[in-house]
């Protein structure tokens, strides 16, 4: 399937790694031009060379994408150096754990990034001919994860305010979709900390895995980025979840 990217201009937040890195891997080799930010700068180096060998023009810059400004400055910049965008993948998330602080952060990282980032992307997205935005959620935010926390309610924000853009940016264009991973094992990852430091709950999880195994970072750079190819020039408003049956819930 040609999916329609060649050419396009892509950006990603929190992409030096992970999921966000196989994201702008996966939209590089379809021969995109990528923009990724993260916090360290040694992992973005790492990620622009990787991208450039897979001839990619990219442009990088280290911030906390929970700074406003410097958000704006990245998304304005990256557009002036890439000739546009046609894509906003908002990936970045302020992580787990207990207490008001991982609450806040939940709320600056997960929710308000993408609201931000979208905001400076708009003018650049409605001058393209397939602009498209993809959210990162969860499947911690469609079932019960074991405990309450920010995080599972940040990602349902994130599903609830991208639909509402869906509907809001259609008449513009734009289509607006997300995409909510299951467990996702990588090095470095948070399920390979789990593995090592909580091997009961890890292997619950595993267990509940309907496949047999936990998701890789590539697998659900595949749906991301069909989702925000023209090729899904119908969908919109859709939250793919990719969790090889790790949620249970009939969803209609």
């Amino acid at each position: 399937m040609d999916l329609g990217l060649n050419d396009k201009k892509v950006l990603i937040t929190a992409a030096s790694r992970g999921i966000g890195l196989a994201v702008a891997q996966t939209f590089a080799d379809a021969g995109c031009d990528i923009a990724i930010c993260a916090r360290g700068e040694a992992g973005l180096e790492s990620a622009r060379k990787d991208l450039e060998a897979r001839g990619a023009r990219v442009f990088t810059r280290a911030f906390d994408v929970s700074a406003a400004d410097e958000l704006k400055s990245f998304v304005e910049d990256a557009a002036a150096d890439l000739s546009g965008l046609d894509v906003f993948v908002s990936n970045a998330s302020g992580g787990s754990g207990p207490g008001e602080e991982a609450w806040r952060a939940g709320f600056e990282v997960d929710v308000m990034s993408g609201v931000r980032g979208v905001e400076a992307s708009l003018p650049f997205l409605s001058d393209s001919d397939s602009g498209s935005i993809v959210f990162i959620s969860s499947t911690a935010a469609l079932e019960y994860l074991g405990i309450p926390q920010g995080y599972n309610a940040m990602k349902a924000a994130v599903i609830t305010h991208a639909c509402d853009l869906s509907q809001a940016l259609a008449p513009r264009g734009i289509r607006v979709n997300v995409v909510s991973p299951g467990p996702i094992y990588f090095e470095g990852g948070n399920w390979e900390m789990i593995k090592q430091a909580m091997p009961k709950i890890y292997e619950a999880a595993l267990g509940q895995c309907a496949i047999g195994r936990m998701g890789a970072p590539e697998e659900v750079a595949r749906a991301v980025v069909f989702l925000a190819s023209p090729a899904a020039s119908l969908i919109t408003g859709a939250n793919l979840v990719a969790d090889g049956g790790f949620t249970k819930r009939v969803a209609y």
